[in-house]
């Protein structure tokens, strides 16, 4: 399957969409606004632009695409007021795959316009050009030396496909019993996503270190583990019980064994010593910051509510993939599965799924 021409989040406005299941992202995002907020001043303060060119990469659709661009936009603006400098201009540019909903994005800048304008007290507009730019972001994507800042969320998990390792000579997976790195997949598994992951984090780093100016700084939010091995109950749980969720349909008949044993997820959640890693060899990037943090469940709601939100967002990430290779017409009864087998598990302990936020320094 071609991811870059099939994988996208659920677009659109509707229940089921990206757009009103991402609140979970939302949350691990404003965990890490400090830091983002903190780079993106200081960069400010040792570069002074007069023009300042931020790229978010794995943009998505929906309100967190331009929550932090406003917030970016509000800080800098308030730190060139306090330094007694001209505001800069700001080119802003929106990336995600040719599949995503940029559509929805453009429909919302005239009201971002105005809510920024409005919170933007005595000083006129700032100048704002936004632009979309459809591509995989392992690859090139700009012109040289043409950012200052970086900033993708939940997006450098996701790898550029399914590591072509694991499967045989036939073109059969050999991970049968899992979609992702499991307790029953052979070793060479792990070490197939392991070394798909170093290839597309080097690439994008690579990209991006002739796009970005000397001194620019990037901040990465995605999912990774804390510890070497990579089954936890964490990312790697939630994995299995999709697979779990899928295997039921299997027993009742509504899906193939075979369409089964032949999917497998192009994700892959690296270890801190695996990011330092890859960043030291590629070796155009200095690591200032890299913190790692659980995403705490919201104790406000029950099982069965936080269940239903963990399902709701998973099948807004992944209906596109699943769809495509199952067939839609599963995707009602598979999700009702795994909202079920989510409930069940966090009724008996919670699954917390490591997130790391990571500040690079452009050599």
């Amino acid at each position: 399957m071609d991811v870059e021409q099939v994988f996208h989040m659920t677009g659109g406005i509707g229940h089921r969409s990206y757009a009103h299941n991402s609140s979970l992202q939302k949350k691990a995002s404003d965990m890490v606004k400090d830091m983002t907020l903190e780079t993106v001043q200081e960069l400010y303060l040792t570069t002074a632009p007069k023009s300042l060119g931020i790229a978010d990469l794995g943009c998505s659709s929906g309100p967190n695409t331009l929550s932090i661009m406003k917030e970016i936009i509000e800080v800098v603006q308030g730190t060139s007021r306090k330094a007694f400098h001209a505001a800069p201009e700001f080119r802003v540019y929106l990336n995600d795959l040719p599949t995503n909903d940029f559509n929805s994005i453009f429909k919302s800048l005239p009201e971002f316009s105005k809510d920024l304008n409005k919170e933007m007290n005595n000083g006129g507009s700032p100048s704002i050009y936004i632009g979309g730019y459809p591509g995989s972001f392992y690859g090139r994507l700009f012109p040289n030396s043409s950012l200052h800042f970086v900033y993708s969320s939940y997006s450098l998990h996701w790898l550029s496909r399914v590591p072509p390792a694991i499967y045989s000579e036939e073109g059969k997976s050999i991970n049968k019993g899992s979609v992702y790195i499991s307790e029953s997949s052979p070793p060479v598994v792990a070490e197939a996503y392991l070394k798909q992951f170093k290839e597309d984090f080097t690439l994008f780093l690579q990209s991006r270190s002739e796009e970005l100016l000397s001194g620019g700084r990037m901040v990465l939010i995605l999912l990774g583990r804390s510890d070497p091995d990579h089954v936890d109950r964490g990312n790697s749980f939630f994995w299995e019980l999709l697979y779990q969720s899928l295997a039921i349909l299997v027993s009742k008949g509504e899906v193939e064994k075979e369409k089964l044993d032949s999917y497998d997820v192009h994700f892959y959640a690296p270890s801190k010593d695996e990011l330092e890693d890859a960043v030291r060899k590629e070796g155009s990037f200095q690591l200032d910051r890299l913190e790692m943090f659980e995403l705490e469940r919201d104790h406000h709601k029950d099982n069965q509510s936080y269940a239903t939100s963990v399902a709701m967002t998973v099948r807004a990430i992944q209906e596109s993939m699943i769809g495509q290779h199952f067939g839609e017409e599963i995707l009602d009864s598979l999700f009702e599965n795994y909202r079920r087998l989510v409930g069940e598990e966090i009724a008996k302990e919670d699954i917390k799924p490591t997130t790391f936020g990571i500040v690079l320094r452009k050599l």
